[in-house]
């Protein structure tokens, strides 16, 4: 039996979503778990991998259960076993046809950017941090450009191992929550890195170093060494994959993240 799990995790502890020789990673974390409670060896499949320091709060997993066990078990038993910083929040039988990475017919990003002249304390390794003001109005500006089919070169890392550089980005917006900026993207795919510089080039931005038409100039040069360098990973939270509505999976991306906000 195929089954589908919903995970959240702080990315802080971990080295990243896929497995590395020496462990460290969610994907070895969970996995291992899985495997306490199916007495066996468990392969998994995620919606989206992230990087060291990148959080989750709808990270989507299948595998194939080995043994028939309650779904309690693939929820309460599986978090039983797995470290502090992850844990299941749903299990669910799905069919062969289902793959969470390849279903998915798009995937949601948030990025959280604390503006203050201090450092973060309290949130640290939660948020990213700028200590210059920021122009609201001049970033949304920018992000009004983004939407579209691109190709994201400029926005790319130089490892990325995406077949194409183009992609549908279907949301980008920037609103402010009391000293937090909150960035949203929604796209059919994400180059590696492509959000975290596309946050570092609409900082400059905010900051007055350019303007907002300065994000149509990089797309149109398709060179990443014009762009604004990789922002800091610890404030990318990967919001989960876009499935279409046939699938009947829950969709828990933003139930507790307006709390956070207010």
């Amino acid at each position: 039996m195929r089954i589908a799990l919903g995970l959240e995790y702080c990315g802080s502890a971990f080295r990243g979503w896929q497995s590395q020789a020496g462990g460290g990673t969610v994907q070895d974390a969970l996995e291992a778990a899985l495997a306490a409670i199916a007495g066996q060896k468990v392969s998994t499949h995620c919606a989206g991998r992230t990087d060291a320091g990148v959080h989750a709060t709808q990270q989507v997993a299948h595998f194939e259960a080995p043994v028939e066990r309650p779904l309690g078990a693939w929820i309460r038993g599986v978090n039983t076993h797995l470290p502090e910083g992850v844990a299941v929040r749903w299990a669910q039988p799905v069919s062969d046809e289902f793959h969470a990475r390849f279903s998915a017919c798009g995937r949601r990003y948030r990025y959280l950017l604390l503006n203050r002249p201090q450092r973060p304390g309290l949130w640290q390794g939660r948020v990213g941090w700028f200590h210059l003001p920021l122009d609201l109005a001049a970033m949304q500006a920018a992000c009004a450009l983004l939407p579209g089919e691109h190709d994201f070169s400029a926005f790319r890392a130089a490892g990325c191992q995406a077949k194409s550089p183009v992609k549908l980005l279907r949301e980008a917006a920037v609103r402010r929550s009391g000293g937090l900026f909150v960035f949203d993207f929604e796209a059919s795919a994400f180059l590696h890195h492509m959000v975290r510089n596309l946050v570092g080039t609409l900082v400059q931005i905010g900051k007055g170093a350019q303007p907002p038409d300065w994000v149509a100039t990089l797309l149109q040069m398709k060179d990443r060494r014009l762009a604004a360098p990789t922002f800091s990973p610890a404030g990318l939270y990967f919001r989960g994959p876009v499935y279409e509505p046939h699938w009947g999976l829950p969709d828990a991306a933003d139930d507790d993240f307006e709390v956070w906000l207010k």
